[in-house]
């Protein structure tokens, strides 16, 4: 690791993310510690910490290191905490959230993305996850409660399975409408049958895939 990434690396903590309001000392120290370069395609190696959505293939890319920072603090982890991701992506906020949290379930709907994270994820040393290749959208309705969920692209409507997913007080970040004008939301479950839903900022991210409003057939 060379002395101008690891500047790189300080600066883009210090100078994009920590004026963003991103305070919180843990999260700070995992965006230090963690390799961002290692995880973006080796051609945008001198992007890896640039304000700049960086692109992984036709449909996906990287969030920019703000959004990227404020969502590991919006989620507020614990060491014990259980996360699924949907949208695995680089595997660079896997590494995060593995690095904040117990477990994360990851899934990744396009399998040489998922390949290629795995194989980074395992050469940096990130053992306590689990990436599979699937449509995360399709969601069992029954199964494992999570005590954080994150959507790292946006969708149309959110969708009520993820938030049945949520743990009792477990927090989802998730960004829906259409671009120019997405809107990302913190949804906390409050009870059996009752969650809360802050807007927490504007911003735009790629549609999940499958992740756009089905169409209404009329007879």
């Amino acid at each position: 690791m060379s002395s101008h990434l690891d500047q790189c690396r300080y600066n883009m903590v210090e100078q994009q993310v920590r004026p963003w309001d991103v305070l919180d000392d843990r999260v700070l120290s995992t965006l230090e510690t963690i390799p961002r370069d290692r995880f973006v395609p080796p051609r945008y190696i001198n992007l890896a910490y640039a304000d700049s959505a960086i692109p992984l293939n036709d449909s996906e890319n990287m969030m920019h290191p703000i959004i990227e920072g404020r969502i590991l603090q919006l989620l507020k982890l614990q060491p014990e905490d259980d996360v699924l991701e949907i949208g695995t992506g680089s595997g660079y906020l896997t590494a995060c959230l593995a690095h904040l949290a117990c477990h994360v379930d990851s899934i990744e709907i396009d399998e040489a993305l998922a390949k290629r994270a795995a194989q980074t994820l395992l050469e940096q040393g990130v053992f306590n996850i689990n990436l599979s290749c699937a449509n995360g959208l399709d969601l069992p309705a029954a199964g494992k409660k999570y005590n954080a969920i994150i959507l790292t692209g946006g969708v149309s409507e959110i969708p009520q399975a993820f938030k049945n997913a949520l743990a009792e007080n477990g927090k989802m970040f998730v960004v829906d409408g259409e671009a120019p004008v997405m809107t990302a939301h913190i949804i906390t479950r409050m009870g059996e049958n009752e969650w809360s839903d802050e807007t927490v900022f504007e911003t735009v991210l790629n549609l999940l895939v499958h992740g756009e409003q089905k169409p209404e057939f009329k007879l």
